[in-house]
């Protein structure tokens, strides 16, 4: 897409071949597909058989077949034993008959192939074929026939003729003594005799197989070489980023394809492209993966398949967002509880229980895996980063999960001390700075979950053989529940309501005055004088309005007819891909100030019109109680003025959270620099509500012209800022002396004695490794509870800490001593009486959150308990947009 576009198509078409409007379907993917489902696709395609209300699932799914049935393509994409051997028998018997048209078949000049790695269309091995092939098996042999791997020829979409070669890293590529390759086409036909006899143990016919055989110039098969690069991980709550410095000797001998090609980059950073597909045939690589599991199979409950990325979003989309399978997003969230078990189910039914630790490994693996298929190597060195609160426990959770891998301790870098260093690393390559002076920055890091804040104080030095980097940072505030979900979820609860007022009450207009009736210019003032939930009241009740006839609270439905559930599962998942879509194409261009939706034959002229093109459109009204099916699009427009208005408030309430305190105590006008990162940071509206604290000259802000792709220049600046940093470590052009102070605890923790008289244990505002406190209890409590607070006294969460007898140990107050150091007070223990416990509660600057810990005295001999840990946000964010009660 180039940068000046501005239609941009969730599934692109070429308009001037109507042919193409024409969508074909395998009877494999209509199965996974439910009745609401295909009854949608006869509406589209305008098969009148298919839409009467008498024809079971089963007749309409043939219908459909029958006029627009795609051919099936038998292609070896996964491993089977024996498969390899019984191919090679096959060919040795039955390659009989050469075609005469091997001249009509164009192959790479050269080819390097790599055992254990998979070959896709970035490889860019192209085909052109003039006719009598489509995509079919390609078997690699030599000389003597002998075979050395099974690849695939692919259509690529580009024009006819034109395909890809690939495989998948599961299947066999042999090395011989004989290098002379070539490689041999077939016929349909003969492909799915090929495709047979790899997958079928019993015997098969004979056959008589025809085959084009084309030599290969030059090809060459290798192993995968480990790299001491680093693989550096920006693991999100919405999506993940992955890259890596790639100097000239990261690998012995790297690919000359992808040199050639441009994939990789010498001596810089390289970033790792994952496939959006947009249509068949047609992808988009970009440098971002949706951090999204879905369960793909559960046949082997010991050997559970996922699906992760673009594969779960597309096959979510696929079944219209009502399929079986299990999908989970949000995984970041899992850090304090990834080894709990959940029950998951695939698209056809079948159950089993498995741990998140499975589904993260399995995630992060693929992410490994698509950069070692990009870069040709093994990595064993990974560099994950994390908030910088969490960083020891996401350090611990990811060398468990990952235990082959090295995880990065000693130079790990925490999400925003990786945004500054990329700033000061601009500083030093610019020279614009003053030797030795202290500069103060902020950094405000809004991702698509949760909200960061911290400081950091930095001098630079340029030494006689490095610059010296002295650097002191510290967490300085969150919010744990406002990131880009919440901008989504908010222009999803618009769009409903709009959707409504049109479907239903038949206004193509609503008037966000209507529903946010404050001026935009006394919005600020509104949230300082009664808080940001008087800016949204009218919102809100509209949307519980519109949830009656538009309802999206699938979670309420499970007591319902599996039809009824489906639909409205169906209504929230469609209603917020249109939003999240919406989003980024506003705050992705300047120029861009209406949106709409329409099908793939609409045309605009309009250069401030963006159309978002759906193939299906499908929402599910109630009326009296029944369900109806909308399939035409509304004639709606938003415009940018609405959604500013709409966000402008909880933009401002997360700054202002951050920033008054600073402000009122004079304490901002130190910092020469306010650094805003992640992708939530481009909306304009966030530069827009600094400004009432800080003048703008002091904000980096920078929305590069350029800036234009699907993935911010702000999203990748912490990848950036980590590769930058290992690089010049490893170069020695740098030493710094990072600091990480204890932070603020914006919490306080408390518990009530018997007497009902509160007694706080942790106080809030409290630097993190000075805090401790305790409340006593008979030695036989069983349960005691304590509770966790926010800034306003009000509770948010309640532990139930257990006192188990049979774990406590007798001690002297010395054992205390060696295991808590001064956490623990010889006057808080000397005073405990026979019969009583006191838990001690404190915490330390290396976790975030508190220990509990008993000591009892029974006979006049002191008994220490087992220590527990309690996070003080359970699942990082308490906020969860797909719980199905949105």
């Amino acid at each position: 897409m180039s940068s000046n576009s501005y239609s941009y198509k969730l599934y692109k078409t070429n308009r001037d071949h109507k042919a193409q409007h024409i969508t074909k379907y395998t009877r494999e993917q209509l199965l996974e597909m439910t009745t609401l489902e295909l009854r949608n696709i006869c509406f589209k395609e305008k098969l009148i058989e298919g839409m009467a209300n008498r024809l079971d699932r089963e007749e309409i799914l043939q219908i459909i077949l029958k006029f627009r049935s795609a051919d099936d393509h038998l292609l070896i994409s996964s491993y089977k034993k024996g498969g390899f051997e019984r191919v090679e028998a096959a060919i040795n018997k039955y390659l009989r008959t050469p075609l005469s048209d091997v001249g009509n078949i164009s192959i790479p000049a050269r080819m390097t192939l790599y055992t254990g790695l998979k070959i896709g269309k970035l490889d860019n091995y192209r085909v052109e074929i003039s006719s009598g092939i489509t995509e079919s098996n390609v078997l690699l042999v030599n000389e003597h026939d002998e075979l050395c791997g099974i690849l695939n020829v692919i259509e690529d979409g580009r024009k006819a003729g034109s395909f890809y070669l690939a495989t998948e890293h599961e299947i066999e590529l042999r090395k011989t003594a004989n290098k002379n390759y070539s490689l041999l086409f077939f016929r349909k036909q003969d492909s799915d005799y090929v495709y047979k006899s790899y997958y079928q143990e019993h015997p098969l016919p004979p056959a008589n197989l025809y085959y084009c055989k084309v030599p290969i110039s030059d090809l060459e098969i290798r192993e995968l070489e480990t790299t001491d690069a680093v693989l550096a991980i920006d693991f999100g709550t919405s999506s993940t980023t992955a890259g890596a410095y790639l100097d000239n000797r990261y690998i012995s001998a790297p690919c000359d394809n992808d040199l050639l090609n441009g994939r990789v980059k010498l001596n810089s950073i390289n970033y790792v492209v994952f496939p959006e597909e947009i249509s068949k045939g047609d992808e988009e690589w970009i440098e971002m993966l949706p951090t999204v599991v879905s369960v793909a199979d559960c046949t082997d409950p010991t050997d559970v398949r996922f699906n992760v990325g673009y594969e779960a979003l597309k096959f979510a989309k696929r079944n219209g967002y009502s399929g079986l399978a299990t999908v989970f997003h949000g995984l970041k969230r899992w850090v304090n509880h990834y080894e709990k078990t959940e029950e998951v189910m695939d698209g056809h039914g079948n159950t089993a229980v498995i741990t998140r630790s499975d589904m993260l490994r399995a995630y992060m693996k693929v992410v490994i895996q698509t950069a070692e298929h990009q870069f040709k190597c093994r990595f064993k060195y990974l560099h994950i980063s994390s908030p910088v609160k969490m960083k020891v426990q996401f350090i611990q959770m990811f060398t468990k999960i990952l235990h082959e891998y090295q995880i990065e301790t000693d130079d790990a870098l925490d999400e925003g001390m990786a945004v500054l260093f990329n700033t000061i690393a601009n500083q030093i390559e610019k020279n614009s700075y003053l030797d030795g002076e202290e500069y103060k920055a902020l950094v405000i890091d809004c991702g698509g979950g949760t909200t960061d804040l911290s400081s950091c104080s930095f001098s630079i030095e340029d030494g006689h053989m490095s610059y010296r980097l002295d650097i002191h940072t510290s967490y300085e505030n969150g919010d744990t529940n406002f990131g880009g979900n919440n901008i989504t979820y908010r222009i999803m609860q618009f769009m409903k309501i709009v959707f409504v007022e049109y479907y239903i009450n038949k206004r193509s207009v609503t008037d966000i005055d209507d529903i946010i009736d404050i001026p935009g210019t006394d919005i600020y003032r509104h949230v300082d004088e009664f808080g940001v939930g008087a800016v949204y009241e009218q919102l809100e009740l509209h949307y519980q309005a519109a949830e009656r006839m538009l309802p999206t609270r699938f979670k309420q439905y499970e007591n319902r007819t599996r039809d009824e559930y489906h639909r409205v599962r169906n209504n929230f998942y469609f209603l917020w891909e249109l939003a999240e879509e919406m989003k980024k194409e506003f705050f992705r261009k300047t120029g861009m100030l209406r949106n709409r939706f329409n099908d793939t034959h609409a045309q605009q002229d309009d250069h401030d019109l963006k159309v978002t093109t759906i193939d299906r459109w499908t929402l599910s009204l109630q009326k009296e109680g029944k369900f109806i099916d909308v399939h035409d699009f509304p004639d709606v427009i938003f415009t940018i003025k609405e959604i500013n208005q709409l966000i402008r408030a909880d933009i401002y309430d997360v700054v202002r959270k951050f920033l008054e305190e600073f402000y009122q105590d004079g304490s901002l006008q130190q910092f020469s620099i306010i650094k805003l990162t992640g992708q939530s940071c481009r909306i304009d509206m966030f530069k827009e509500a600094l400004k009432e604290f800080v003048p703008g000259r002091s904000i980096e802000f920078r929305q590069k012209a350029e800036d234009g792709g699907k993935v911010p220049e702000l999203k990748l600046a912490c990848l950036r800022g980590v590769l930058r940093y290992l690089s010049a470590k490893k170069a020695g052009t740098i030493e710094a002396s990072i600091t990480n102070h204890a932070p603020v605890v914006p919490y306080s923790v408390t518990a009530f004695t018997h007497s009902r008289q509160e007694k706080i244990l942790i106080a809030h505002q409290e630097k993190l490794d000075q805090v401790y406190g305790y409340i006593s209890r008979p030695i036989n409590v069983v349960e005691m509870e304590i509770y966790l607070k926010d800034s306003t006294d009000q509770m948010l969460h309640k532990y139930v800490c257990t006192n188990d007898m049979s774990s406590y140990e007798a001690v002297l107050y010395e054992d205390i001593v060696k295991r808590f150091g001064t956490k623990i007070d010889q006057d808080d223990t000397d005073s405990i009486t026979n019969g009583e416990v006191k838990f001690f509660v404190f915490s330390d600057e290396q976790n975030w959150g508190f220990y509990v810990v008993p000591i009892a005295r029974q006979h006049e001999q002191l008994y220490l308990g087992e220590k527990t840990f309690f996070p003080f946000e359970n699942d990082l964010s308490e906020l969860d947009f797909f719980d199905g009660l949105k």
